[in-house]
């Protein structure tokens, strides 16, 4: 049971309602972290449209799931692991290599240097080196994606913090963590 109560989609008005209203229509049901944080409409707004904005990025939904996955499983968050395990395979990552990004690895060298990249940022809390801005770059990023790849592990922080101090229960298929390689 969640540490917070979860707002009732059916039961809220307003604005707050049309949010709740756009997450139902883009997942066909509202999960439960969206419900926890929906007491808030302002962080329910902030996660949400975090999300719209990532989602007309320039580094693709795949790679954004790959991400995903190895921030959840660093911050030991079994909640977006288990979302994102899914998101990522329902936007054609494969289940190999969703459970490769859960542990920081990749076949793709440009992948990798974008999950090497992440992994150093939630490690080090966000300072990184100009060294580690140029091996992302010289793996092929541009700065405009550089800044996403940042993005991108700073929302999936929002929402595993949301979801660990929370504790808010699971409402999609149990991905189990792994140790990072």
């Amino acid at each position: 049971m969640s540490y917070l109560e979860p707002k009732n989609p059916e039961t809220i008005t307003g604005e707050h309602k049309a949010l709740f209203d756009q997450i139902n229509n883009a997942f066909g049901a509202v999960p439960n972290m969206f419900k926890v944080i929906g007491n808030s409409s302002a962080a329910l707004e902030s996660m949400w449209t975090s999300f719209g904005a990532l989602s007309k990025g320039k580094i693709g939904a795949k790679l954004g799931e790959q991400i995903a996955v190895l921030v959840a499983n660093m911050n030991r968050c079994e909640y977006c692991l288990s979302a994102h395990t899914v998101l990522g395979q329902n936007v054609g990552v494969s289940a190999e290599d969703m459970a490769k990004a859960q542990e920081g690895r990749s076949s793709d060298p440009k992948t990798q240097a974008a999950l090497d990249f992440s992994a150093k940022l939630v490690k080090n809390h966000g300072q990184v080196s100009q060294n580690d801005i140029s091996s992302v770059r010289n793996a092929g990023f541009n700065d405009e994606e550089i800044a996403e790849i940042l993005a991108h592990v700073a929302l999936n922080i929002f929402t595993n913090y949301t979801n660990i101090a929370f504790d808010v229960t699971l409402d999609f298929p149990k991905t189990e963590l792994r140790a990072a390689a």
